[in-house]
């Protein structure tokens, strides 16, 4: 055995069982996930295998990460070239990939010309980005703007700030008291949008947006809802932010959910937060303050990272930006996404009442409460997904999809749910 594989332990995955990891690991890690589902060892394209050998098709990509799936070559390739030539540098010094990537996401978050104003913060996660959009809103307020208005079912972390923002109850109550200020407004419903305006709006920060809510079950907003929160916010001096973190970088078959004409045709915003498939797998999130008042808000001293934006998570963000854009993977992302939703459709399985979402970020509306059971029977037929909700399966598979390997899926889903009912 050489030097590297026995770093890696690749000597002892092959003599570990499945059960044998499992019970390791949960005398080494803690608490936080329960059991892993599966101790997976390799991966390649868009499948994966475990520690005993069984072959799934990923399609969940790490909760919408894996943008080129696993192992791919110019994402490799590009991490390995930057590790050997520079890694780590802290952000008391520069690199190139780092300007330029900067300069790649202020042209990518707007549909229009690349706005001038927009200055970025690198982070390591989405919660750290939302954690740093929360301190922008903290910013502009001061002390005359105390409200940040947010969503119910929105979901934008595990930090104390972002938790803030976060709707569940489950997540938020055992760490309060939160930070103060924020209010949750019932999905969608425009008229209590304009209502927390209408009473106290020159106090309201930040409005604080998913453009669809991944962990609610992959639900976009209302058609002319996003517009209307650009108007009232423009029209009472608040901020107006996007939580792009599992919506972004083409996840919708737009480079952002908010891009679609029928969730926010010609909006722009003035922060977006980027995490999950900006680095294709490797660890990056982006605050891209678009406009001049949001870029403006941060001074030296106000905010900091560790490894927010080093060289090699540059590298890793810029070559999943050049493959998306090489090999067409916004266009296949649509189609790939509308031959599911047909397929899925087209079965007319009682269980199944309806698709949602947009590109290759779809749920699987059930009729009945099974999804946990359905997600454990797609796992055994050699399938990953998710049980976003108790009746809603939740699709984000990587950009690189082929129809065919989607196929496999929708054609043994009936079984899937049939399993899942006899559970």
């Amino acid at each position: 055995m050489n030097e590297l594989s026995e770093i890696a332990g690749a000597g002892r995955t092959d003599a570990l069982t499945q059960a044998e990891w499992t019970g390791r690991y949960t005398g080494a890690l803690m608490n936080t996930f329960g059991a892993p589902q599966r101790v997976l060892t390799r991966g390649e394209g868009c499948y994966v295998w475990d520690a005993d050998g069984q072959r799934y098709l990923d399609l969940l990509a790490g909760i919408a990460v894996n943008s080129l799936g696993h192992a791919h070559p110019t994402l490799t390739g590009a991490i390995s070239a930057q590790l050997g030539t520079l890694g780590h540098i802290s952000n008391f010094f520069a690199s190139p990939l780092q300007i330029t990537l900067a300069e790649r996401l202020a042209a990518l978050v707007v549909t229009g010309p690349r706005p001038t104003a927009a200055r970025t913060f690198f982070t390591n996660s989405g919660t750290e980005a939302l954690e740093g959009a929360f301190k922008l809103a903290r910013r502009h307020g001061g002390a005359d703007r105390p409200r940040i208005l947010a969503l119910e079912g929105a979901f934008h972390g595990r930090t104390m700030g972002a938790l803030a923002l976060t709707a569940k109850q489950a997540y938020r109550e055992p760490f309060e008291p939160l930070p103060g200020g924020v209010e949750h407004l019932p999905f969608g419903d425009l008229a209590a949008l304009e209502a927390a305006f209408a009473t106290g709006g020159e106090q309201v920060a930040a409005v604080v947006l998913e453009p669809l809510q991944g962990e609610a079950g992959v639900r976009p907003l209302p058609t002319g809802y996003l517009a209307a929160a650009r108007e009232l916010t423009d029209a009472h001096g608040a901020l107006l932010i996007l939580d792009e973190v599992q919506t972004g970088m083409g996840r919708t078959g737009a480079w952002m959910g908010h891009h679609h004409d029928h969730i926010g045709a010609g909006v722009v915003p003035d922060v977006v937060t980027l995490a999950k498939g900006l680095g294709g797998g490797f660890p990056i999130g982006a605050v891209v303050a678009v406009t001049e008042r949001a870029a403006s808000l941060f001074g030296p001293g106000q905010h900091g990272t560790t490894f927010g934006g080093n060289p090699v998570a540059a590298a890793a963000a810029l070559a999943t930006i050049h493959v998306i854009e090489r090999d067409g993977l916004l266009k296949r992302v649509g189609s790939t996404g509308n031959a599911i939703r047909s397929a899925i459709e087209r079965l007319a399985h009682p269980l199944i009442a309806g698709v949602r979402g947009e590109g290759l970020l779809l749920a699987v509306q059930l009729t009945d409460e099974i999804a946990p059971a359905a997600a454990r029977a797609a796992l055994e037929a050699g399938f990953i997904i998710n049980p976003v909700a108790p009746d809603a399966l939740r699709l984000a598979p990587p950009l690189i999809l082929t129809t065919e390997q989607a196929t496999s899926f929708t054609d043994a889903l009936p079984h899937i749910l049939e399993k899942a009912m006899q559970s």
